[in-house]
């Protein structure tokens, strides 16, 4: 039986925005699944029905976790708060577990606050730790492509969206940045064979 792997999107994206990603792991010889949140909902809300997604639907059944963007914020709360449900590993991509500039900028407005909704409290500063003993690894974009650009300029290394030092996590196994814009690490093969590589080898190179 191949090894199951949950993708959780980022922000405002369907579970349809996982498809290539989803593939390319399939390829790799992994049974991917996605999981659809309600972003604008409640965070806490999304973490108890990824918990809730684990346990009926893997029955107990380690997976890979995969998220990207806001996916991997989900990810990193559900796991740190639920330590009863197993996890083979963690992969986060470009995944804003500090907080994030370009968020807080963007939820000044009277628009961008009503399209953060429930994750609005997410963007502040804060610290990110993982004390589990499952292996979570980090992939974070250097290409400056991407819509948080548009609130002003990044500070240090970041793909347009997320800073490289908004993606550190405390006791993280590893950690890759690779030359990819904000969105498209989850289009990426070379992303793909990192994601694969540490399933197998707790390593991205």
């Amino acid at each position: 039986m191949s090894a199951e792997v949950v993708l959780v999107p980022g922000l405002w994206m369907p579970g349809a925005a996982m498809v290539l990603l989803s593939r390319m792991l399939e390829r790799r010889g992994y049974a991917p699944r996605t999981f659809g949140h309600r972003g604008r909902g409640p965070f806490e809300s999304n973490v108890e029905r990824l918990a809730d997604y684990a346990r009926d639907s893997l029955g107990g059944r380690p997976a890979h976790y995969v998220g990207h963007s806001f996916g991997g914020v989900l990810i990193l709360a559900m796991l740190s708060r639920h330590t009863d449900i197993p996890a083979a590993s963690v992969v986060l991509l470009g995944a804003p577990v500090r907080g994030c500039s370009a968020g807080r900028r963007f939820g000044e407005g009277r628009f961008g606050s009503w399209m953060m909704g429930g994750s609005r409290p997410l963007w502040d500063e804060r610290s990110a730790t993982w004390t589990r003993s499952e292996p979570l690894g980090v992939i974070a974009g250097t290409l400056p492509l991407g819509l948080g650009r548009a609130f002003g300029d990044l500070p240090g290394d970041n793909d347009g969206v997320v800073c490289v030092a908004e993606t550190e996590v405390e006791g993280m196994a590893a950690r890759e940045l690779v030359p990819t814009g904000h969105s498209a690490l989850i289009a990426s093969p070379a992303v793909a064979d990192m994601v694969a590589r540490f399933f197998s080898e707790r390593r991205f190179r």
